[in-house]
């Protein structure tokens, strides 16, 4: 099975063009497993952090990266020596996330919000990207609209969905015995988050989405965010202070007639600074959030 995987993953990446593979380098990318709590861990390498229950019911994993990664994260699933994969939970619909899809789909059924599957099957533009609709092997064969159980090594895994926040087909997985709570990319860990406003994403419903995860998360349980390292609820609060904090001053800007030039040129205080990082630096953010905020209602 891993070499049927390792030589799908491959007829993936050479399938590529060419502008996509010299833009992508993964050659260097390690799979590097961390163990979160009770049956959970998560596994680091390029793309969303991915989780893994492991246990006497076998894996499920959240997320599968980028395709070419497919061989080198099913070789870290067969440490756990836990038996197979049985379900594969999509947390969003970027491909950072389900890139491997089509590849994992001949192991185990995809799981997803309904918009995720939608999205999956289209063209969508983003400024000057588009993405090509996915292939039948990729896409989610269970879809929902609010909210599924999965009662899988011992535990109930909760997945709910928070509409107009990331995208608007977002999902959060609660693992409700090993206190740890997958937040996709509903948390990025010290980081300004990518809001992709041409998939439903909108600033305001983050944020809300944000405050009301936050409710329902223990104090002591340990939060795998879609992008940065292991978190809890101390890093969570001080997204959403950021979140709360850097949108109100966008807003004010715009009730005052500022263009979105000038609201760059101000940017942000200093606090803020080292939020920044490579895909989305402080001019990106500011501009995210003023294109959500000026949408008409």
């Amino acid at each position: 099975m891993k070499r049927t995987v390792v030589a799908i993953a491959l007829a993936a990446l050479l399938s590529l063009p060419g502008a996509a593979l010299a833009a992508r380098d993964f050659s260097k990318v390690k799979i590097k497993p961390v163990h979160v709590g009770g049956n959970v861990h998560m596994l680091t390498g390029s793309g969303g952090n991915i989780g893994v229950s492991v246990g006497p019911d076998g894996l499920l994993m959240i997320d599968d990266q980028f395709a070419p990664l497919a061989g080198r994260i099913q070789a870290a699933l067969k440490k756990f020596d836990k038996g197979s994969l049985k379900f594969i939970l999509n947390t969003h619909w970027h491909g950072d996330h389900t890139g491997g899809n089509h590849i994992f789909s001949r192991l185990a059924p995809i799981i997803s919000h309904t918009n995720v599957r939608k999205r999956l099957t289209q063209t969508i533009k983003r400024g000057k990207r588009v993405f090509k609709p996915r292939p039948k092997e990729a896409l989610p064969v269970v879809t929902f609209d609010d909210s599924l159980s999965i009662h899988f090594n011992g535990e109930e895994i909760k997945v709910i969905h928070y509409p107009s926040g990331h995208t608007d087909g977002d999902s959060v997985i609660f693992f409700t015995k090993s206190n740890v709570v997958h937040m996709g990319d509903h948390m990025f860990s010290g980081r300004f988050p990518f809001i992709d406003l041409s998939t439903g994403g909108n600033v305001e419903g983050y944020t809300r989405n944000v405050a009301a995860i936050m409710k329902k998360i223990p104090a002591s349980a340990k939060i795998i965010p879609g992008h940065g390292p292991l978190s809890g609820m101390k890093e969570l609060r001080a997204f959403h202070g950021m979140l709360t904090a850097t949108s109100e001053i966008v807003r004010k800007q715009i009730r005052a007639g500022k263009s979105l030039a000038e609201v760059k040129a101000k940017g942000l205080p200093v606090k803020w600074k080292s939020w920044a990082w490579r895909f989305i630096n402080e001019g990106r953010w500011l501009t995210i959030v003023y294109k959500s905020l000026s949408k008409k209602k």
